[in-house]
């Protein structure tokens, strides 16, 4: 697939990644109705990431199988014609000697009335049909060892990322989670900078303080839904806060997540990394080793007294939500991140937060501030401009 398909390819997956993001909020929102452990759910999700590992190794074996078969055909139709043009099939053995007697030869290149021997060294024919890109395939990807050294290295980034996101849909709205976490793209700037992935100017900084002054209004905007009563607003204000900062953690975790996985995986469309098996390790690796986590978590308040799903109907939205929300979503959404790049891709998460409050008040019957609402577009805008900063600055040489 080439590289400028391979772009539009990651567009499209952010817009199914952002459709399927916020349908999975609003199910784990209403999960956490009967259901309230973020931990369990992000676990959960995480920790099914582990089917990606033997789907990949599946698709290395048909596809070394099907290499193999392709390489050996290719290379019986060399060998049943003469490299000298005749058509006539080789007889056993003369088209080993025929390879074995060519090491080198010369070949004169009349150029301005002078002879250039110029040497040229000769391989088997049938070199190139397979050896050859597999030579460069071998050059550009990571081995397995690597891959899951890698994946070990981004897990508990990833699965603070996760929890921190599901943290804050306990907390606060739907909208207002995907608002903080949009955030994400000037983080993921800032430390594109610092990581030397990429570079910053005057429209980018313009684009951070418009990005950020939305952010405080849609902190200090109210929104309020119709079945609420007086008493849960009461006691709402410091769950709302504690899930704008869960949010906004979110986000800055996000952004080096996204950073470190394009730094790893190289540039645009490029096939260095296999996604798949990296997420195939981050789902074992947080199986094995982050389970225990739920007890400090607990012992701090943070995360209630782990109990297990009560019904049978709850077990199957959450392993579903987990599948498509988790499983499914954010592997697309590597993918976005592997084909185009992180400032874009998170360009294409921002489009979440009118989807967002729209099935707020869609779903819930939410209304917004006006206050909540013009920080939301300015949210927007501030990606809008860091995106198009580089335009931005030379259309005003900045």
């Amino acid at each position: 697939m080439g590289s400028s398909l391979k772009y539009r390819a990651g567009l499209v997956l952010i817009g199914a990644v952002v459709l399927i993001w916020v349908t999975s909020a609003e199910v784990t929102q209403g999960i956490f109705a009967d259901y309230k452990q973020p931990f369990a759910i992000t676990y959960l999700g995480a920790s099914l990431m582990v089917i990606y590992i033997p789907l990949a190794f599946l698709k290395d074996f048909i596809y070394k199988l099907l290499r193999r078969h392709s390489g050996s055909s290719s290379a019986s139709k060399v060998a049943s014609k003469s490299s000298f043009g005749g058509s006539a099939p080789l007889k056993n053995g003369e088209f080993e000697k025929m390879l074995e007697m060519q090491p080198q030869k010369t070949v004169v290149i009349n150029f301005t009335d002078v002879d250039l021997p110029v040497l040229e060294e000769t391989k088997p024919l049938i070199c190139g049909i397979g050896e050859f890109g597999d030579d460069v395939l071998k050059e550009q990807q990571l081995s397995t060892k690597e891959i899951a050294i890698y994946g070990l290295y981004l897990c508990p980034i990833w699965f603070v990322t996760e929890y921190l996101s599901n943290a804050a849909l306990a907390r606060t709205s739907v909208a207002s989670t995907t608002v903080l976490s949009s955030t994400s793209g000037l983080f993921t700037l800032f430390i594109s900078v610092l990581l030397g992935q990429d570079s910053i100017n005057a429209a980018k900084v313009i684009a951070v303080f418009v990005s950020m002054a939305g952010v405080a209004m849609t902190t200090m905007g109210q929104t309020w839904a119709t079945d609420e009563s007086e008493v849960s607003n009461a006691g709402a204000t410091q769950r709302t806060l504690l899930g704008d900062m869960f949010g906004l953690l979110s986000a800055v975790s996000y952004g080096l997540f996204t950073v470190l996985l394009k730094k790893f995986a190289g540039g645009e469309g490029s096939e260095k990394v296999d996604v798949q098996k990296l997420f195939g390790f981050l789902g074992l690796f947080t199986l094995c080793l982050l389970w225990w986590l739920v007890w400090p978590l607990t012992a701090l308040g943070i995360e209630p007294k782990f109990t297990m799903p009560h019904s049978a109907k709850v077990d199957e939205v959450v392993l579903a939500n987990g599948l498509i929300g988790s499983v499914l979503s954010d592997y697309f959404w590597a993918l976005s991140v592997v084909w185009t790049n992180p400032l874009v891709a998170t360009l294409g998460m921002s489009l979440t937060i009118p989807l967002a409050m729209v099935a707020d008040m869609v779903i819930h019957g939410r209304h917004y501030s006006a206050v909540y609402i013009i920080g939301s577009l300015q949210v927007f805008s501030g990606f809008v401009i860091a995106n198009l900063a580089d335009r931005f600055s030379r259309f005003l040489g900045l």
